[in-house]
């Protein structure tokens, strides 16, 4: 990503209001973004300073929860859905690294994120790398397509990371999970980041307000009560829901990252 050039040529409405997976780019130092993007950026910034760690943990947490199911785990197959622009140890980088024959169906529907995609998800030789250009809000849609790479009568790890909180209402986007977890078989893996106004997040309030105001799509935060609905049913590996900058972070003899607030959570289909 640190190649990429600034985002160019879509439609002139695409730059004028701030998106999701621009304004992420930007706080994780990415070029691919716009004028706006960095404008309501900067001023969510502002009301809510810790924001960038919160991406920057949040980006962290994909690396060891992919690390761990590929390596320890064993898993193969990883469905990322939400996965915004392309940048550094993206899933299918992570998971190759430990497994080459690994196989990665990205889902997103943000066409700059598509564009970026085609061009820069690549693949190992021994492995697959696919993207869907979908809505979190069609799992059914979803799960059709991804059944073109992946082998959904093997262990999949369903990805979740910073895009549940985009579905507002909570009954809608448990009934989401539900259906893609029921589309697995037994060994399979959910792994989900929230942002939360718990954990010291109660700053966030004004800031969500001020984007759902200027930015898009809409976005809302989640208790640790509405988070757990997400893995009814399912066995969460230790140390369960917690802040993802501390999901298995570290050793017990080293420093523990700070808190952010951003649930984040590993779990198991029995």
């Amino acid at each position: 990503m640190s190649e990429s050039r600034p985002a160019e040529g879509p439609p002139t409405s695409s730059q004028d209001v701030a998106h999701n997976a621009r304004v992420w780019n930007h706080w994780l130092g990415g070029k691919d973004n716009y004028p706006i993007d960095r404008k309501v950026g900067d001023h969510v910034t502002d009301m809510f300073p810790s924001i960038g760690e919160v991406a920057r943990a949040d980006r962290v947490f994909l690396g060891r929860a992919v690390r761990f199911l590929a390596g320890e785990v064993g898993v193969d197959q990883f469905l990322d859905i939400g996965t915004g622009l392309p940048t550094a140890d993206n899933t299918h980088e992570v998971a190759q690294r430990v497994n080459p024959a690994a196989r990665i169906v990205y889902v997103d529907n943000d066409p700059l994120v598509l564009a970026h995609a085609r061009a820069l998800l690549t693949s190992t030789p021994e492995g697959a790398t696919d993207y869907i250009d979908a809505d979190a809000h069609h799992p059914d849609t979803i799960l059709r397509a991804a059944a073109a790479t992946l082998d959904f009568e093997r262990p999949v790890a369903v990805m979740l990371l910073g895009s549940l909180n985009f579905i507002l209402d909570t009954d809608e986007a448990v009934d989401i999970v539900r259906k893609l977890m029921a589309a697995v078989p037994s060994g399979s893996h959910l792994v989900v980041t929230h942002p939360t106004t718990e954990l010291g997040g109660e700053g966030n309030v004004e800031a969500m307000r001020f984007w759902n105001e200027n930015a898009k799509p809409p976005i809302t935060a989640r208790s640790r009560a509405e988070f757990e609905r997400f893995f009814e049913g399912l066995e969460l590996l230790e140390p369960g829901i917690v802040s993802c900058a501390r999901w298995r972070a570290a050793s017990p003899t080293d420093e523990l990252p700070p808190v952010v607030p951003q649930f984040g959570a590993v779990a198991r289909k029995p």
